[in-house]
């Protein structure tokens, strides 16, 4: 009996569990397409992005993780369309892959509200690439502060360059200003001898009344004092109206900055539009109950490409919805149960964390809320926990013992010359 294919489009949470659900099943051949050989640990990104970590550390090879799994092969590409009249998937060489079942995952990239050229002084964060650009961009700011304070008198220059602004206060946002914080306060502190990183500036902006706009508004209070201990200025009701080299415009307001970093959202991938089906605002592919497409039981759409209501709400696009959506779609493949009598997707909420800072995060299960040391050390555990690989949770929880005890970030360190950033 000829064996049954399944291509998996993105190995984020959502595709890697999918993945893993279909490892080793009998009748079953896999093909996992993703742009970059690795599954990547986002939610530990911006520690790299804040030299907490480094990329080895959040990340694994592809191939290595299924390494065993003989009916599962990994092929390194761009997928360019998805053709469901011939089912196949197109990739940017013009190769086809036919499929039995489709699993798109294939993520989503920070959307910049119409205004793309800001991408150009405002990077995201959501791949490797992006992190070790923002780390550089940190890092060499302070260098750049350094020798402008040896040779010149320009103030103003290296005070835009000591200034650093963060657009969206979600949970990103939250941690990448408290991680900038702490590198300028307690890092980089007698690290230079002609500037002073304790009178670094960090702004956090949003758009709305609150911080972290999911949680409960006494966590969000909460975030935000404890974010203002750490000289965070945080500023919320606030609109950007024009990012620039220069700085960031905030209404009839100006800030001048050379480090303006982006949170404020995101949008699904371009390629959902080639399946020609419902799509909500950002992009996202409205999904049925369990999880296929309105119209092709065949093909499935999880993780931040899709868009689900349950209980009148839309699930969010965080990694344990991704991860249980590819564990059930996967089950659902395996089990090769018709369309009709397939079970509704539920997802089980577990709650939410963010990070703050050292020792201090947030905790929200169910009624259960926490903050403060205890919180944290959940958070911790939580994320080494859902690590892929022994080595990575090993060497992540090194990093943290060590950072408990010295406050040092110690992957401080800039690949291009100090030069070169001058001369771009």
């Amino acid at each position: 009996m000829q064996s049954q294919h399944v291509v998996i489009i993105g190995a984020g949470f959502g595709g890697l569990n999918a993945a893993k659900a279909l490892a080793n099943q009998p009748g079953f051949s896999v093909t996992i397409i993703d742009k970059t050989n690795h599954h990547l640990f986002q939610p530990l990104l911006y520690q790299v992005a804040t030299a907490a970590l480094s990329p080895g550390d959040i990340a694994m090879p592809i191939r290595e993780i299924f390494r065993k799994d003989k009916n599962i092969k990994t092929l390194m590409a761009m997928v360019k369309t998805i053709n469901r009249s011939e089912k196949v998937v197109v990739l940017d060489d013009n190769q086809e892959i036919p499929y039995d079942y489709l699993i798109v995952a294939s993520g989503a990239r920070h959307s910049y509200f119409g205004q793309n050229q800001w991408e150009t002084f405002a990077p995201g964060l959501k791949t490797l690439d992006d992190a070790l650009q923002v780390r550089e961009m940190i890092l060499t700011s302070f260098e750049l502060a350094e020798k402008l304070a040896e040779e010149t008198a320009d103030k103003s220059l290296i005070e835009s360059l000591l200034t650093f602004v963060v657009i969206g206060a979600g949970p990103t946002g939250v941690e990448m200003a408290g991680a900038i914080a702490e590198i300028a306060h307690q890092s980089l502190k007698r690290n230079f001898r002609a500037i002073d990183p304790g009178k670094t500036k960090v702004y956090l902006i949003e758009g709305s009344d609150q911080v972290l706009n999911s949680y409960p508004r006494k966590l969000a209070d909460y975030a935000v004092r404890d974010l203002e201990k750490k000289r965070v200025t945080v500023l919320l009701n606030t609109r950007v109206t024009d990012v620039n080299a220069e700085g960031v415009a905030i209404g009839k307001e100006f800030i001048h900055a050379h480090n303006i970093i982006w949170a404020a959202g995101n949008e699904a991938s371009t390629l959902l539009k080639t399946l020609d089906v419902p799509c909500d605002k950002s992009g996202r592919v409205i999904v049925q109950p369990d999880l296929s497409l309105v119209d092709d039981p065949a093909v499935f759409v999880i993780g931040d490409a899709a868009f689900y209501r349950e209980n009148e709400r839309a699930l969010p696009a965080i990694a344990p919805v991704a991860l249980q959506e590819g564990r059930f779609v996967g089950n659902i493949i395996c089990k090769k149960i018709p369309a009709d009598k397939r079970p509704v997707f539920h997802y089980k909420d577990r709650g939410m964390m963010a990070n703050i800072g050292k020792f201090d995060a947030l905790v929200l299960s169910g009624p259960l809320q926490s903050t403060g040391f205890f919180a944290w050390l959940a958070w911790c555990f939580v994320h080494i926990y859902f690590l892929i690989g022994f080595r990575n949770k090993l060497l992540v929880f090194t990093q943290w013992v060590f950072y408990f005890f010295r406050g040092q970030r110690n992957v401080r360190l800039i690949v291009r010359p100090v030069k070169e950033k001058m001369q771009n």
